[in-house]
């Protein structure tokens, strides 16, 4: 373990139990009455699966940034995102939502779908450009769609369904969803540090990552596999919940010797600290309503995105 997995996983470690008594009520395990159950069937798997959803994304931003050599590269990009969407808003759009299990299923289709397209598109050559622009493809594909969707909701409730799970949130989920997304997870995350060294050896470019041996096919795969993963099994149960994979890089780089193959455990970290500290934020603000977690980290990464678009803006004058 490096000294930034270590750091994160700390930060991880404290944050945990500071989560699970965070809310609009406090839980005072010692003073609340049935604390125990509260904290085991409402904050536990809650804050699980942010750990688990965070994870997936900072996971899947390192990768990216790392093949695409891009540190403004997000998840978002490969149309797995989008696609995982498209597939939640059909079971929102068509009413399959009666079973708790369908809407997770349509978007792991989805997910799969934009996998599958993506990887029929530029699965053959391996090269960085032709995936970033199949990628860009499917996601607008799927953006269209989706779009398409909502315009055309058979009603009021549906299209307010389909816009407020669009913008991502941990609200009432359970043990169900921890249970559905972990696994495909950490797989994911598993794919994707296995690709670590090739992502080195493609630091110093394609042809000498191929002189070194480098499968560019097979790194290609175990990315649109991972990723897909990771991404896809997190909207599944969250919504859409952007530029955790942006960020997460940018704050772990600097403590490490910046080889992807060292950014994706600690990324995983990191991002798993993130969305879990982002929700308990969101919980105790003094709002109406609770804030979007989604809505959130959009408000706190667009800062963040202008601000790397002027440091490469000053580092090129």
């Amino acid at each position: 373990m490096n000294r930034a997995a270590l750091v994160f996983a700390l930060l991880l470690l404290v944050a945990v139990p500071l989560s699970l008594m965070a809310g609009r009520v406090w839980i005072d395990p010692a003073t609340t009455p049935n604390a125990s159950l509260i904290l085991a069937e409402l904050r536990l798997p809650r804050a699980l699966l942010a750990i688990v959803v965070g994870g997936g994304l900072g996971a899947a931003g390192a990768a990216m940034q790392g093949y695409l050599r891009n540190p403004l590269a997000d998840p978002g990009l490969f149309g797995i995102a989008p696609g995982a969407a498209l597939g939640a808003v059909v079971a929102l759009w068509f009413g399959f939502t009666a079973s708790a299990w369908l809407l997770p299923l349509f978007a792991l289709i989805g997910a799969g779908g934009a996998m599958a397209l993506l990887a029929a598109i530029a699965g053959r050559t391996g090269g960085i450009a032709l995936f970033t622009l199949a990628g860009l493809m499917v996601a607008s594909l799927a953006g269209a769609l989706t779009a398409l969707a909502i315009s055309m909701a058979p009603n009021a409730f549906a299209m307010s369904q389909i816009v407020l799970w669009l913008n991502g949130a941990l609200t009432d989920r359970s043990w169900r969803e921890v249970w559905l997304a972990a696994p495909l997870v950490l797989v994911g995350i598993a794919l994707l540090w296995r690709s670590g060294r090739s992502l080195d050896a493609l630091t110093l470019g394609e042809p000498v990552a191929r002189s070194l041996g480098v499968d560019t096919t097979r790194l290609l795969w175990l990315l649109v596999v991972g990723i897909g993963l990771t991404v896809g099994a997190g909207v599944a149960v969250a919504g859409i919940i952007g530029f955790v994979g942006l960020i997460v890089p940018h704050l772990v780089r600097p403590l490490t010797d910046r080889r992807p193959s060292q950014l994706i455990i600690p990324s995983a970290l990191a991002g798993a600290l993130l969305v879990l500290v982002a929700d308990s934020v969101v919980r105790v603000l003094p709002l109406v309503t609770e804030l979007r977690l989604g809505i959130a980290l959009s408000l706190l990464g667009a800062p963040f995105f202008l601000l790397l678009l002027l440091r490469m803006r000053k580092g090129l004058a």
